[in-house]
């Protein structure tokens, strides 16, 4: 388990099928927790409510141009939380939306128009304004510029930024870019097979991991100047899901590995200042040269 400080960035990263986006999917409600709960501020969120859970948690998705309706305006596409979370008469939802819209920077004309007439980078701005309409503390971002061309990433980026000052929010930032998530959050938690194997601050997780599956990604990220190298490590195979192995689901890709991990899962442990892991191996600090 871990927590998410109001009014921070917290990066959510990991391979592909390591259950980032399940775990984005439970924190908006569209699945339910197997074990466990939800809480904020101490209180259990009922997702049971879908009005009172919208209110609190708004959630931007990957593919900006499927995740709107393609038979509504986007007149329509905005009103709606505004109507069914809020009960805005339609004097004030116009008024909301003009002054949403001027904060992610799009024109009052295209209020009027499809989801299939914008770019990219034009319909993540709309995915983001809907979520703003909600008013809600905490938006889950789920790898939200991954779709878009390198040139409209930093401009999503440095928008998403202005509104988390501008609203005072808090973000969850999932994504497989290690680059991009070093770059927004304050915290970073590392998935692997649907568990936090470490949580640490964003500037020091990836130079000084104490996770060998952390330091695996640290070392697949591209960077300029330095050569390729193959991964220390068995297996390139996650775990089968339907048959979990005992201990540690790292252990078969792990360089370190020993009978221990392949039998006894670990636990998160503080691993110096304000960094934890669950490995019984630990990397130290002198192995990060």
């Amino acid at each position: 388990s871990f927590s998410v400080e109001a009014g921070e960035t917290l990066g959510v990263v990991g391979e592909s099928g390591c259950g980032k986006s399940t775990f984005a999917r439970m924190l908006v409600g569209l699945l339910e927790p197997t074990t466990g709960q939800i809480e904020i501020e101490g209180q259990a969120l009922d997702n049971a409510d879908p009005a009172a859970f919208g209110r609190v948690i708004q959630y931007v998705f990957q593919d900006p141009i499927s995740s709107l309706n393609p038979r509504k305006s986007i007149r329509q596409i905005m009103e709606a939380p505004l109507k069914r979370l809020h009960g805005m008469a339609k004097p004030e939802r116009a008024a909301r939306i003009r002054e949403i819209f001027a904060s992610v920077n799009l024109r009052e004309e295209f209020l009027d128009r499809y989801p299939h007439e914008f770019s990219g980078g034009q319909a993540q701005r709309i995915g983001v304004a809907r979520a703003l309409a909600a008013n809600p503390r905490i938006i889950i971002l789920d790898e939200p510029v991954s779709a878009l061309d390198v040139s409209v990433q930093a401009q999503v980026l440095n928008l998403l930024a202005e509104l988390k000052r501008r609203y005072n929010l808090t973000y969850l930032f999932i994504t497989h870019d290690l680059a991009v998530v070093e770059a927004v959050s304050d915290r970073i938690v590392v998935l692997y097979f649907g568990a936090v194997v470490e949580i640490g601050k964003a500037e020091s997780i990836f130079k000084s991991p104490r996770h060998p599956y952390t330091r695996l990604l640290a070392e697949s990220a591209p960077v300029v100047g330095r050569p390729l190298r193959a991964p220390e490590q068995t297996d390139s195979e996650l775990p089968d899901p339907l048959n979990p192995p005992s201990g540690c689901a790292f252990a078969g890709r792990c360089p370190r590995a020993s009978d221990l991990c392949r039998t006894t899962e670990p636990v998160l442990e503080p691993m110096g200042e304000d960094q934890l892991a669950a490995c019984h191996h630990p990397l130290e600090d002198r192995q990060q040269a």
